[in-house]
């Protein structure tokens, strides 16, 4: 087996366990003087300029960025339409600009309605303790609801819209976490009549988390409730048909102007681009694990290789409002022509590089549970890249697997449907990790960041918790997977493509 610079102490790291303190002092020197400054055209020289200490300064900066420009209640912050949003775009056009890079701020508007006030969700005399038992979902739908709960008489998912041929149109839709996306779980339900929704999940260590929906829903979705409570209710059901349910959404418009920054490589064909994007902005304060982490990836990669010639066209694309719905990526995609559109060959979505008790995802479309919306090209001409992410983990000592969420809920999705080939990298994140994921990385059950051991879903992607901080990286991590997306980078930026 052909082992990568980082290999050995990689291994090293697996035998000792999860990453931790102790697994943060391996292979900690520094990168050549003159990385930026010269053509980093192997990746044996590529790889000596990806080193954690500049990765973890360069990480700094976002926390000082979100720190330097606090929300309201003084919590550091980079979400969209935000002080340090802006910040940010500017902090990575100054760098990109400097290096040589052609850059581009692409603004567009966006418009979202977003949670207001205090949501009720009781069943008969319970009331449901919001961030405890359940989430409305984002981009759910507001309304005042009082009626039925009613599961589907085919899958406990509503998956499937024939799963529906029975339910009563004004009940209230109880939908099992499945295999396909929440987005078609409420679509089908809302096609059958449903008045509001309940997504409960699917396994009981489980605890509560806010569902992410890509599309905005016309209804009020709970999302997720626990294992328990969606047990609960469905046992009423079956004992007393009709149990009603009291639902209470409230929310408010917000809309603004946000923006993507694309930053063009001087060399390489212009008629073949591959893209390295991720998504910049944060949701619930600074965002450093989600999605500083890819960001910064992308940044120290794109940093030293400015200088490197190439055969493709190298595009770095830091999109705007992926937690708010994709909307960077879908506005950026839905606007290329036809032309731009055949002189795309691939690209590779960045999301999450650093968990602390981490997995390593390769983000493949065939795994997606959209598949079938996607041009019949992309699945078969996204092996290149799939390929590339297997052959560095495994040179590396490391074991990746194919998941399908990449393209389900982060940017790669957006490429997907108009037909741009595409791979991309996750290393997880909330809760909750199982047995048979301990069995291949180690760590511990539960929760993939913020408090390790526990079943409380962690800091990303939660309100009012403010964790996602600095400290829910782990350096160790961030440095092999920052090389794999090196590795993937500079292969496909000499690839030859159809």
């Amino acid at each position: 087996m052909r082992l990568h610079l980082f290999g050995l102490a990689f291994l090293f790291l697996l035998a000792t366990g999860s990453p931790g303190a102790d697994a943060r002092v391996l292979h900690n020197s520094g990168a050549p003087a003159n990385c930026r400054e010269r053509s980093n055209d192997t990746v044996a020289k590529l790889e000596q300029c990806i080193v954690r200490s500049e990765l973890w300064g360069e990480l700094a900066q976002f926390q000082r960025i979100a720190d330097d420009n606090p929300d309201a209640k003084g919590h550091g912050n980079r979400d969209t339409g935000t002080p340090g949003y802006a910040a940010s775009v500017k902090h990575v056009a100054d760098l990109m600009r400097a290096a040589g890079y052609a850059v581009t701020i692409q603004p567009y508007e966006f418009s979202v309605d977003e949670l207001s006030g205090s949501p009720q969700f009781a069943a008969g005399k319970r009331a449901y303790v919001p961030e405890q038992d359940w989430f409305v979902a984002r981009l759910s739908g507001a309304g005042s609801i009082t009626a039925p709960v009613e599961p589907p008489s085919g899958s406990a998912s509503g998956c499937a819209p024939t799963d529906f041929a029975f339910f009563t149109a004004g009940n209230v839709a109880l939908l099992e976490r499945g295999d396909c996306t929440y987005d078609t779980q409420v679509a089908n339900a809302r096609a059958a009549g449903a008045a509001a929704v309940v997504l409960y999940d699917s396994e009981a260590e489980a605890g509560a988390y806010e569902a992410r929906l890509t599309e905005p829903a016309t209804i009020p979705v709970i999302g997720m409730a626990t294992y328990a409570v969606g047990e609960e209710l469905l046992n009423r059901y079956r004992s007393d048909a009709g149990q009603t349910v009291r639902i209470e959404v409230r929310t408010e418009h917000r809309s603004g102007i946000d923006y993507n920054l694309l930053a063009d490589s001087p060399y390489g064909d212009p008629s073949h681009i591959v893209a390295i994007d991720g998504h910049l902005d944060s949701i619930y304060g600074a965002g450093m694990l989600d999605n500083a982490s890819g960001s910064t990836t992308m940044l120290d990669i794109a940093l030293n290789l400015a200088k490197t010639p190439t055969k493709n066209r190298l595009r770095y694309i830091w999109f705007g409002g992926e937690e708010l719905g994709l909307l960077g990526s879908h506005y950026y995609t839905k606007h290329l022509t036809q032309s731009e559109l055949r002189d795309y060959a691939f690209d590779v979505d960045v999301d999450v590089t650093a968990t602390p008790n981490f997995d390593i995802l390769i983000a493949d479309p065939n795994f997606a549970s959209n598949v079938r919306r996607f041009p019949k090209n992309v699945v078969p001409h996204s092996a290149i890249g799939n390929d590339l992410f297997a052959d560095y983990f495994s040179g590396a000592g490391a074991v990746s697997q194919p998941a399908r969420f990449g393209n389900d809920g982060t940017d790669s999705n957006s490429f997907s449907l108009v037909g741009i080939p595409n791979s991309g990298i996750l290393t997880n994140q909330d809760c909750c990790k199982h047995g048979w994921e301990t069995a291949i990385w180690g760590g511990e059950l539960g929760n993939y960041e913020g408090k390790i051991p526990s079943f409380n879903g962690g800091c990303v992607d939660y309100p009012h918790r403010w964790c996602d901080n600095l400290s829910n990286n782990d350096p160790a991590l961030f440095e092999l997977v920052s090389r794999g997306v090196a590795y993937v980078t500079l292969n496909l930026a000499n690839a030859t493509f159809r």
